[in-house]
């Protein structure tokens, strides 16, 4: 089994509040959380207002409290330890936090600034992202290659085989959406505050990297897949320098979930608001079973 962790965008107000109810292991971690930020995220996931935990910043210390808190559940309601961890993007950082890589305090603190400085390296209104719904791997790179004209466009997700994700500078981005017309089945622009996992995204990374240097980085439980390279590791410094270059560099879920595949995990439960991972996994392979965190502690209680 491998647990995976969704990234920005499965966000809502009320995830984590039934779970907060129920469990107390969920409660004290959301009590961790309040205490690590200094202001009451866990208010901010339970009531909103959405406005407010769409900015980046609160959304990502938001989701990854969610999925920590579904994962502690899930352990203490008699899960088994999972073979392998995985997060999408912001995920691999609670990925991390239920490895034992990071601390949950750490790693709050750490996503709300990441949150930030992504926010402030592109002016609002210069950068865009768009999905790209069919159409060949490498024709949309050659697209993106084409359109970029001096700026940047590049893919930034590969979500799915027939799910690409796209990023740069508005301009390009939209002459890219324009090539890719008459190559993908749709192409849809994505409503984001930012063109997340391109070169654009520099500046975070550079003032990411000292604050993750700061950070005590510890030999995870089990391995966990990092998003920039596809490929399962337990060496603290390797998962840390994942994280730097993450920020600027492309999600590659689809060779993450295939390598999971192929080391023998046949079963993966999302743990986190939304449903959005167990999705993607029904367009990566049918051979495998998808559960949600919800469901796995259902069954636990039971």
């Amino acid at each position: 089994m491998a647990i995976v962790f969704p990234g920005q965008g499965s966000q809502s107000p009320g995830m984590g509040k039934e779970l907060a109810e129920k469990f107390r292991a969920a409660r004290q971690v959301f009590e961790e959380a309040d205490d690590a930020l200094g202001f009451a995220i866990s208010r901010l996931c339970f009531d909103g207002p959405e406005e407010e935990l769409q900015l980046t910043e609160n959304t990502q210390p938001a989701i990854l409290t969610v999925s920590v808190a579904a994962y502690r559940v899930m352990r203490e309601t008699g899960t088994d330890a999972p073979a392998f961890v995985a997060g999408h993007s912001l995920g691999e950082y609670s990925a991390l936090v239920a490895s034992g890589a990071l601390s949950l305090s750490d790693a709050v603190r750490t996503v709300r600034a990441r949150g930030r400085y992504m926010q402030e390296a592109v002016p609002v209104g210069t950068g865009a992202m768009a999905a790209v719904i069919g159409g060949d791997l490498d024709a949309i790179e050659r697209i993106c290659a084409e359109a970029s004209a001096s700026q940047v466009c590049s893919i930034a997700n590969i979500n799915a085989p027939n799910q690409i994700v796209i990023a740069g500078n508005i301009e390009a981005v939209d002459r890219a959406v324009e090539l890719l017309s008459g190559v993908a089945r749709k192409v849809v622009k994505l409503k984001v505050s930012a063109p997340f996992h391109c070169a654009l995204m520099k500046p975070a990374q550079d003032r990411l990297a000292p604050d993750l240097a700061a950070l005590n980085f510890s030999r995870p439980a089990m391995p966990v897949v990092t998003n920039v390279d596809a490929r399962a590791t337990t060496a603290p410094d390797e998962l840390r320098d994942a994280l730097v270059r993450q920020v600027s560099a492309p999600v590659r879920w689809v060779e993450s979930m295939q390598l999971l595949m192929s080391h023998g995990v046949d079963t993966f439960v999302e743990a986190g608001p939304g449903k959005v991972l167990s999705g993607l996994m029904r367009q990566i392979s049918r051979d495998v079973k998808m559960l949600n965190a919800e469901d796995v502690i259902l069954s636990n209680s039971n």
